[in-house]
């Protein structure tokens, strides 16, 4: 992903089910979350994770997970971020919602293939604390049944492939793009391709219509906005 930092250890948090109907939703805490690191840290990016759908999985609204990105100084600092990360969502969660967090340096296969069986299985939250005790990674549950520890480490696992996701926040850009922008804006706030998804092919469009907020995909590690020609010209693709 171009980020221009120099850093090479990358924390990876999760975090899922943290609101209930009517409350802001997850994204919006990771937002939050993101700005009280950002005190401290370098906020990669922060991503949207779509999971399964499915009548024996509880969700509020699309059941989507998040997973932010941090920069950091040193291998010990996953320990302090864990904390501020627990703190934080004790603090800002809905009542009544299940919200869970995990956070890890060093994400391995084995999660990963887990973030993507959560795409289209069911999984149970004893079997998500057992990879993460087994693969090191900081696995709380924090109010409610922690079921949200399922979505969090499917989050850092579909985070670390590199390859899924919509990005929320991509470093400390406001999100203030919307409308019709010119593509040298949105390569500025980096984006790195802007492909076509009809038949995704690499396309130079002089601007796109990037509807009410910028999101682009996190795809190949790069920052990929999907569109699609209209008659008023491109205009972005919402993918998941």
């Amino acid at each position: 992903m171009a980020s221009g930092v120099g850093r090479t250890e990358v924390i990876f948090i999760g975090l899922d089910d943290t609101d209930v109907a009517g409350a802001p939703g997850t994204n919006k805490l990771a937002r939050r979350m993101a700005g009280r690191l950002a005190e401290r840290w370098h906020v990669r990016a922060i991503t949207r994770h779509q999971l399964l759908v499915h009548p024996d999985i509880p969700y509020t609204k699309n059941n989507s997970s998040a997973a932010i990105m941090l920069c950091a100084g040193s291998e010990g600092d996953w320990k302090e971020i864990a904390r501020m990360a627990s703190e934080c969502i004790r603090a800002w969660s809905a009542d009544g919602s299940d919200p869970g967090l995990c956070v890890v340096e060093k994400v391995g296969e084995e999660v990963m293939a887990f973030g993507r069986r959560a795409q289209e299985q069911v999984l149970q939250k004893g079997e998500a604390l057992a990879l993460a005790l087994r693969c090191g990674v900081h696995a709380e549950e924090l109010g409610g049944t922690g079921g949200g520890v399922i979505g969090a480490l499917a989050a850092v696992g579909l985070a670390a492939t590199g390859d899924d996701g919509r990005i929320v926040q991509l470093g400390h850009w406001p999100d203030d793009l919307s409308g019709r922008q010119p593509a040298e804006t949105l390569r500025q706030r980096g984006v790195d391709l802007i492909v076509s998804e009809q038949d995704g092919a690499q396309v130079e469009p002089e601007s796109v219509d990037v509807g009410k907020r910028l999101r682009p995909n996190y795809r190949g590690g790069r920052v990929v906005l999907y569109v699609q020609r209209t008659p008023d010209g491109w205009q972005a693709a919402r993918k998941p």
